[in-house]
């Protein structure tokens, strides 16, 4: 081939190609990865109950998104290296200060500073959300743990999404989008997600099609025809062959988490543990105490509903005490450090007396002396409870009526089935006083009843409504919240002020050692309990162990076998030995309360916040461009301030752009000038300054007059031109400005 023909044959396919690459963008890059990102993450949404963390999944992608439009603008005249690193580097720390500022920032200096207590925080609640992940079942229910682990996962794939899409890796960009983005459908072995492969679809040709165009080899021309006929080819044969993939079975979840429901619902996952630690506690007394949430008090007939009671701050203390002076008590302090239990309450020893450790968006309910807030969590706290033992002698509390339910005369009274209240009087028929009579029903449940929690389901009663209750008196077998709830009935039956607490039993005793020789004990997950408090005047509420092999029940012992000092201990007390076997008790499922829960279940109902901040989070992704282009004014009008005349005409033409004023780039300054202001109507005077300033700045020799401020006429002048055209013209110019999608012009050149 001769040199003549190979350089015609060279004309032509430049006539077809682009001479030159074009520069890396500074929005468009940010913008379909933010895009990629929140396609990523459409998925999840089908697996975890919405909550906070799909809150903070948007939050750091539009972060990553804003930190890489940001520092790509500000370093776009520097060399592509330091640009990339510089961009990496802010988009790293901006995830972390936004994941931090969302999870742990009550730890974290100014909200966004890491600290010990931060690390030991996201340690928890890493593991916390691993237990829930791994033994879980879909949809998992919103956490601390899930909204940790989802921010800090999708920063990373945000990131990495923000990277390729600006080094125009299409292919490995959509790949990351995709293998995410099918995460979900594939552990949970779920049906094919059509909509958000139809989405996948439409990102990946778009991705495509931006790399492309970048490319100095890729044709002007490209057929919209042949790309749409691509896409829906591709689709349809990943909707086809995708579901018959094989998939190991190895992936699914195997069984359920640890929540807490103060309502005391249960489902089929109670009869599948999956023992977990929950948390540790040492302590200064002999044995270690139960740990109550909080208490039911309400009952309507089938649920027992949580004390609702006003909420104060840890320095007005946890109310008047409730035992006369004569009654003997002893002061003890526990630690506890929860480790993977999430809850909008905090296990404490009964009855406590102060706290210390704790961030004051911890509260108070003297009602029951317990810890709520409405806004954080149980996970990852530290802290120590001062309490009290109660302990009246047998014959204090055997001369003590049990205090009589209390009667709203404005509530209709339930309707009991009339075996519970007669078996409750033949129980008891041979007790003379309150106390024994209590003793009576907790040693005929230890008795006579078996603990299982199968039998429930098998036999239909597996709930705390009355004729479940009636029902678990004929089979007699049952798990705590049965027993609990039967002995709260049968003592209210004989006039007894009652409730129940859900807590935990006291756990098994270590070798390990904390402070001052105390000895530590595991909680684990399988202990979740329920058990019932009756109230006696000058002594308190004291708790009762009816629940068959479980505990240690309540017995006080007579002043007389003490030489005069006083009985055991209120609370029952736990075989403390190692060696001991703890009986696997139910776990119990925290849901939403209803409309009738405490204070402390705030946190757990529905809350249009999360929507309200998703919501506006989408409206932040879809203003990216405007927020860019704002920027770009923002340091173009300040240059121009400064008699910079190459900022202040690259803002004239790029308003123009937005606003689809014609330019041709045939014309010099002089004439754009003159076409502005015969066809826009815009100041003669002002287009004249910022053409002179053009012109000098071009071709003549700098002086004192090229450092005049240029923003009053750049302002002017703009100004008319958005008054020159039509609303829609405007509104579009803002949503999409046209020039964040432009390569500088022979104009601009000039000036540089």
């Amino acid at each position: 081939m001769s040199r003549a023909e190979r350089k015609a044959e060279r004309g032509s396919r430049l006539s077809w190609h682009r001479e030159h690459e074009l520069p890396v963008g500074t929005v468009v890059p940010s913008v379909l990865a933010a895009a990629a990102g929140l396609v990523a993450v459409w998925p999840f949404t089908s697996v975890i109950e919405p909550g906070s963390w799909s809150f903070a999944v948007l939050a750091v992608i539009v972060v990553t998104a804003l930190a890489g439009m940001a520092s790509r603008t500000l370093m776009r005249g520097r060399a592509a290296w330091a640009r990339d690193l510089v961009t990496i580097a802010v988009q790293i720390l901006a995830v972390m200060g936004a994941v931090i500022l969302l999870v742990a920032g009550d730890t974290a200096v100014f909200g966004l500073i890491p600290t010990e207590a931060t690390f030991f925080t996201f340690q928890a609640l890493g593991a916390s959300a691993w237990e829930e992940i791994a033994f879980g079942s879909a949809p998992l229910a919103a956490s601390p743990g899930l909204e940790a682990v989802m921010g800090v996962g999708f920063g990373v794939v945000a990131i990495l999404l923000d990277q390729l899409v600006a080094q125009r890796g299409a292919i490995l960009a959509s790949l990351l989008t995709a293998v995410v983005g099918s995460m979900p459908m594939i552990v949970t072995l779920g049906g094919v997600n059509v909509v958000w492969f139809v989405m996948l679809g439409i990102l990946i040709l778009v991705l495509l099609r931006y790399t492309a165009a970048q490319n100095p080899e890729s044709p002007r021309r490209t057929s919209t025809a042949v790309a749409a006929g691509v896409g829906v080819a591709a689709l349809a044969a990943t909707v086809i062959i995708a579901p018959a993939l094989p998939v190991a079975a190895s992936l699914a979840g195997t069984g359920t988490g640890v929540t807490v429901d103060a309502s005391l619902r249960l489902g089929d996952d109670l009869r599948q543990p999956n023992p977990v630690e929950v948390l540790t506690m040492a302590t200064t007394a002999d044995t270690a105490p139960y740990l109550r949430l909080t208490t039911l008090s309400a009952f309507d007939g089938r649920v027992w509903e949580p004390d609702r009671g006003d909420l104060q701050a840890q320095s007005e203390g946890f109310g008047p005490a409730e035992w006369t002076d004569d009654i003997e008590t002893t002061e003890q302090n526990t630690s506890i450090r929860v480790i993977r239990m999430s809850s909008s309450w905090l296990p404490v020893p009964y009855p406590a007396t102060s706290v210390q450790g704790l961030p004051s968006t911890w509260r108070v309910s003297p009602e029951n002396r317990t810890l709520a807030s409405r806004t954080a969590d149980a996970v990852g706290n530290d802290y120590t409870v001062r309490s009290l033992e109660v302990s009246p002698t047998l014959e204090q509390i055997r001369g003590l009526p049990a205090a009589a339910p209390i009667v709203d005369p404005d509530t209709e009274p339930v309707e009991l089935p009339e075996v519970i209240g007669e078996t409750a009087a033949d129980v008891t028929a041979d007790a003379t006083n309150d106390y024994d009579r209590l003793i009576a029903l907790q040693s005929w449940f230890r008795s006579q009843f078996a603990y299982s929690l199968e039998t429930p389901v098998d036999e239909g009663f597996d709930g705390t409504g009355a004729d479940a209750v009636a029902r678990f008196l004929d089979v007699r077998s049952g798990y705590c919240i049965h027993f609990a709830g039967a002995f709260a009935l049968m003592a209210e039956s004989l006039d007894m002020e009652v409730r129940i607490v859900v807590g935990y039993l006291p756990g098994a005793l270590t070798e390990t050692t904390r402070g001052d020789d105390e000895a530590v004990y595991s909680v684990s997950s399988d202990q979740l309990h329920s058990w019932p408090e009756v109230l006696f005047p000058g002594v308190g509420w004291v708790p009762f162990e009816p629940t068959a092999s479980l505990g240690v029940p309540t017995a006080f012992s007579a002043a007389a076998t003490e030489g005069g000092g006083a009985g055991g201990a209120a609370t029952p007390a736990p075989t403390a030995a190692p060696s001991t076997e703890q009986t696997s008790g139910p776990d119990l499922e925290r849901e939403d309360a209803g409309d009738n829960a405490g204070a402390a279940t705030e946190l757990r109902r529905l809350d249009p916040t999360p929507v309200v901040l998703t919501t506006l989070g989408v409206l932040m992704v879809l203003l990216l461009p405007a927020l860019a282009r704002l920027a770009l004014r923002v340091a173009r009008r300040g240059r121009a301030r400064r008699g910079d005349a190459g900022a202040a005409w690259t803002e004239l033409r790029a308003t123009m752009q937005d606003l689809r004023v014609p330019l041709s780039d045939a014309e010099t300054p002089r004439m754009r000038g003159d076409d502005l202001v015969r066809d826009s109507h815009v100041n003669a005077d002002a287009v004249r300054v910022l053409v002179a300033a053009v012109e000098q700045a071009s071709y003549a020799r700098p002086s004192a007059d090229a450092t005049r401020d240029l923003d009053a006429a750049l302002v002017e002048v703009t100004a008319q031109l958005r008054r020159s055209v039509d609303r829609w013209t405007r509104l579009h110019a803002f949503l999409i400005p046209r020039s964040l999608f432009a390569s500088p012009r022979t104009d601009v050149l000039l000036l540089t």
